[in-house]
Order: structure tokens, then sequence, then C-alpha cells
């Protein structure tokens, strides 16, 4: 644990970085963190290229503090995207889904600091072997698409940690400063922050869907659709759609054929929260306000400080 790898990598105040959440972290949310003392990151997922790139301008407009893009290597227009990045002088990029070999050295050789997001400590090493700057090791508590593998992140953590030598991150589960300090008792240099920051003023997320996370409780969230790729969501009607699909031994034609296209769009950010995608994490349940995204940065320092003093006085 040394939180400085992760503040000095990325010229920031607090180990404190916003995922790059589809249909929520626009340049809003992301000015916003940045200017908090965090690391902001737009979610390229979401967003043609073009919309990407007006994102990024706005963001500029917003902060003069780092910020950076979070791209899926997946993503149907991914040589576009790269191309504004690196046009835009975008300065720090996370990516993720996909294998960092190929475009790493390319954004590096932009001068663009490279970050990917891993679920096992196999693909880590994969990611340092391809030059990477750092990486984020996720849970599988997390809201969103997830590893098969399904490690926690009380399990994940130290084993990364042990087998890495470039700065780590954790993610999955960790919304409050207790556990960002956790993350670090484990390993993690600092944190990446998604579900806690749907809920906040800021997030381009549909108010139903931000309203939807305040509400649900522990167990409200539920791992499906390991065929396709493991994606965590809130229980609604879609869900309830899928878990039937399941009873009669769907084809992964089949299930593609429930899922359509948008249905994270049509959830997520227009509001539909009966066939809408709802990806959120577990953490969910501990969240029960919409608050500015400054504010979260904030109480996750404090809390952090108070549990770290607290933890101070206990000896065995």
């Amino acid at each position: 644990m040394n939180p400085r790898r992760i503040t000095e990598l990325f010229n920031i105040k607090y180990p404190i970085i916003q995922g790059g959440m589809i249909w929520a972290s626009g340049h809003k949310l992301v000015s916003a963190v940045s200017n908090a003392g965090g690391l902001g990151l737009l979610g390229a997922g979401s967003m043609y290229p073009h919309v990407l790139k007006e994102h990024i301008q706005k963001t500029k407009n917003s902060t003069h503090k780092p910020y950076g893009v979070n791209i899926p290597l997946l993503y149907a227009d991914l040589d576009q995207i790269l191309e504004i990045i690196i046009e835009e002088k975008v300065p720090i990029v996370f990516t993720s889904a996909g294998n960092p070999k190929t475009y790493t050295p390319i954004l590096k050789e932009a001068g663009i600091k490279v970050v990917h997001v891993v679920s096992s400590v196999k693909f880590a090493l994969k990611a340092q072997e391809a030059g990477v700057d750092a990486i984020v090791a996720e849970g599988f508590e997390a809201g969103g698409h997830n590893g098969r593998e399904e490690s926690t992140t009380l399990t994940l953590i130290p084993q990364v940690a042990k087998a890495i030598d470039i700065p780590l991150m954790a993610a999955g589960g960790i919304a409050t400063g207790q556990g960002m300090l956790a993350a670090m008792a484990l390993g993690a240099d600092g944190v990446q922050v998604g579900s806690r920051f749907v809920a906040t003023h800021e997030a381009s997320s549909h108010m139903s869907f931000k309203q939807a996370v305040v509400d649900a409780g522990e167990g409200a969230t539920h791992l499906t659709l390991k065929e396709l790729a493991p994606v965590r969501l809130l229980r609604n009607k879609f869900w309830q759609d899928v878990q039937e699909l399941y009873t009669s031994n769907p084809s992964i034609e089949d299930l593609k054929q429930l899922l359509g296209r948008a249905r994270a769009k049509k959830g997520m950010f227009e509001g539909d929260m009966n066939e809408g995608e709802l990806e959120i994490g577990q953490i969910s349940g501990l969240i029960d306000d919409i608050i500015p995204a400054a504010q979260v940065v904030e109480n996750m320092i404090n809390e952090f400080n108070t549990a770290k003093q607290e933890l101070s006085k206990v000896n065995f």
C-alpha cells in the first residue's frame, strides 16, 4: 500500500478514481470529481466518437485538473476513438474488456498514461507485460460486466498485489472511506469507485435509475447472462424475463434475442425501470442518498481518516 504511487502517477490529490461507467460518466461528473481532487473518467463505452470528442472538450473547459477516458477494447469504433483521444491530448486512458497488448504501445507513444482493468492475476500479469502504467483489479461485487472468475475483491486484491510490481487500484464493492482503507490494507494503492458516483447530481444517468440505486437493498443485484458476458444487474422485469428464459435451457442465440440492443441505454439513461438493463454493484445496498460528486470524495476521505484513527487504537 502506497497511495503516493497513484497520486503522483496521475498528479491528483486523492487516490480515488471515478469509474468510467456507461451512461453515467459524462463531462459534468468527470470534471466534478477531478476538481474535487480525484480522477474523473469519461465512459467512452456509451459514446459515439463525435460525442466523446464533445465531452472531452467540455471536460477541458470545466477543469484544469487531470482527467481520463475509459475505453472498452471491444468497442466497434476503436480506431476512431483512439484517434480522437490522441488528437485531443487526453492525458490518461483506462482500458478494459480486451487485450491491452495491441493498443498500449500506441497510447504510450503519444505520451498517455495507460491503466488496464482486470479480474484475475493471470490478466494482471499480461497487462503488466504489455507495459501498462497501473492496474485496476475488479472484484465481482462490481456492477456492469464482470470477469468470469467471480473472484471477490477481498480475495483478488492481495493475490494481484503479490504478483505485480506496478501500482494497483482496487474496484468492486467500494463506496466508503472504510472500504478504501480495507482495500489498501489488502495491498491496493488506491481505489476505483463506480456505483457511489452513479448516485450523484452530476452523473448523466436518468433520475429514475439513480433513485433505484438509492432504494436498492441487500441482495438487490444479481450476476447473470454469463454465457454472453457476466453482468451484474438490479432485479427488475427484464431480469425476471432472463431468469424465466433460463428455465427452458436457452441457447446463446435465445439469450441474445432477449437482450436485444440498447438495453442498458433504455434503463440507465432513458429511465425504463421495467425493460431496461440496470447495471450497478452490490454496494448499492449501502447507498442511501443522491449527493454532489465532490461530497462523495470528501466523505470518503473523512471516513478513511476516521477509520484509520480508530483502527490504530486496536491492539491484541
